[in-house]
This record gives C-alpha cells, structure tokens and sequence, in this order.
C-alpha cells in the first residue's frame, strides 16, 4: 500500500489549487535554539491549514460517478474546512462530522464553504463509526482525516515544497495528530536526504504516537484534553503509524503553557497567527525539547485557524 503513495505526482495534482506557502526565518529564533530554523508556513494555505493538500488531492481521485454522490469526512476543524472546499471546487455536497466543542471558527468556516456540520462528542462517540454509517446512509464516500495512501501523500507535498526551496536539512520537525502530515513528509524527506532526522511532536496530554512508537504497536490514550485541538486524535493510523515507526526518528512533548509561548512568540516577533496545534512543533525547538539540533532545521508549522477572541485568550498570561 505504502508504494502508492507518491508525494510527487500528487504535488503535480495540485500544482494549480493548493497555494506554495512561504517559508519564513527570524534570526532572533536562530539565536534562541542555536540553529538555522526554515518555518514552513502553512497557516498560509487554502483554508488556513495543510488539510487542504490531501482532502483535495483523495477527492480528486475518485472515480466521477463516485465522486458525484458527495464527501463525508469526520474533523475536530481543518479537516472538515478541507473537505468542505474541495467538494466545492469539485462541485459536490459534503457533510462534516465536528465535535460538539470544535472552535467556532472551524465550524463557521466549514460552514462558510457549503458543507452540512453534524456534531458529536469526541470524548464518548466513536466517529470513525459515525462517518461510516453517515456515509453508508447517503452513498457518500468517506475522506478520512489521515489514515488514507492520497491524503498521506498530498500533506507530503508540504515537505516537498520545503525541502525543493531550502535544500538540505539535518532535521525537519513535525506536529502529530493522527501521523498523516508526518508519514507524507517523512517519505519525501528521507528519499530526498536520507540522512535527516524525522522528529515528531504531540501535545503531553495525548503522546499515542509517542508510546506508540515505544511499544512497537499502535496505543490507544484517552482523548486529550489539550488546547491543540487538531492534535487529539486518540491513536495513531495503521497506514501512518507503518510508516512513521520506520522514519520517525522520536517523538517529543509539549505542554500547553509552551504551546501558548511559541503562539506568542510567532506573533509578536514574526507577526504571524498560528494556531495552537499549528505551533506545537516551534514549541517543541524554543522549549528545548529536541535535543542535539543541526546546524539547519525546517519547521512545519500546520495551521492558523483561531479567531481573536481565542486566540487573546490562549496567548494572555495566566494566572498564577
């Protein structure tokens, strides 16, 4: 299955819908961490998340006749938005299973892009099971989040674009939900530059990848309760966690309160908006979580999709 998985010819398929997002550097960030950090920007994409690049590219794949009968997906936000957009670039409806608490702003804008919101509780309803059933009711097709060989390689096109701008890197750092971003980004990185280091981060309230990859299985953990909403998938993919447990050299932790730091630290410095799950992997460099940095670094930085009052809300000082 692994070897359908071509993260070239699915950027070839998006090379005219999704955008080539920037890739930024802050010398201030080099000198704190002590290396050459390249930020992939991908709060800057289509719907404000690398979602789009394999939500598009998995429904642009289908078959037309299957296509035609509309997309079900299951998403805690950028998912969701991805899929909503591609079925209305394709011309077709789309229901988005959402949890009961997503971020309004997700649901807004998921709704904003033509698809009907279910919603669900993520801490007792199985949505995997809840997409299914919708979409056997419906005759639509599910596009699951991450566990799927097309959206694997479209999140890989991320890495593609990175690596094809800056060249080499000793180690490229990535946010963990449900290991589909990772397992795409670490197949074209290691075949480009077999010798960079694959670095995995997740949210210490949810580390089902990292105990994961320790067992040598796929482990299930509670569903976390963390501010990066996009990183709360309770177990990692069989498809990704194959891969991953193969490129991925280790996986490290963050807490929310450094979440919250590396979110401050992106607006006020490099005047960005990241999301919480979005600035996990730049937390994980300024926390000093990953250890023995090289001299140069990529970062990718998976999403902005928070509004104002949020957004003021995560980044304000707490309490003590």
């Amino acid at each position: 299955m692994e070897l359908k998985i071509d993260v070239h010819t699915a950027a070839a398929r998006l090379a005219n819908i999704v955008h080539h997002t920037p890739v930024l550097r802050s010398r201030t960030l080099d000198d704190l961490v002590g290396a050459e950090v390249s930020l992939k920007c991908e709060n800057f994409q289509r719907t404000g998340a690398f979602k789009f690049r394999g939500a598009y590219h998995a429904a642009s794949r289908l078959p037309a006749e299957q296509l035609a009968k509309g997309l079900v997906t299951y998403s805690s936000g950028n998912h969701g938005q991805a899929v909503a957009l591609a079925a209305r670039e394709l011309g077709v409806s789309a229901v988005v299973l959402m949890p009961h608490d997503a971020p309004r702003s997700k649901v807004s804008a998921t709704l904003a892009y033509g698809a009907e919101v279910i919603t669900y509780n993520r801490y007792s309803d199985d949505r995997q099971t809840l997409g299914a059933d919708l979409a056997a009711d419906r005759g639509m097709t599910v596009i699951p989040p991450y566990d799927h060989p097309d959206i694997i390689a479209g999140q890989g096109t991320a890495a593609l674009e990175l690596l094809n701008e800056v060249g080499p890197l000793g180690m490229l750092v990535v946010p963990v939900g449900g290991g589909g971003l990772m397992a795409g980004c670490a197949l074209v990185a290691t075949h480009q530059f077999p010798s960079v280091r694959m670095i995995g981060v997740e949210p210490a309230a949810g580390d089902d990848t990292r105990r994961s990859l320790y067992a040598g299985r796929r482990v299930a953990v509670d569903v976390p309760h963390t501010i990066a909403d996009g990183q709360t998938a309770p177990q990692p993919g069989e498809l990704t966690f194959e891969i991953n447990r193969r490129l991925v050299e280790s996986v490290v932790l963050v807490t929310d309160e450094q979440i919250r730091e590396a979110m401050r630290f992106a607006f006020e410095r490099m005047k960005i908006v990241i999301e919480p799950s979005g600035a996990s992997a730049l937390a994980a460099l300024m926390s000093g979580a990953v250890e023995r940095l090289p001299a140069r670094v990529g970062v990718i930085v998976s999403g902005g999709n928070i509004d104002r009052e949020r957004f003021t809300a995560i980044t304000m000082p707490q309490a003590t």
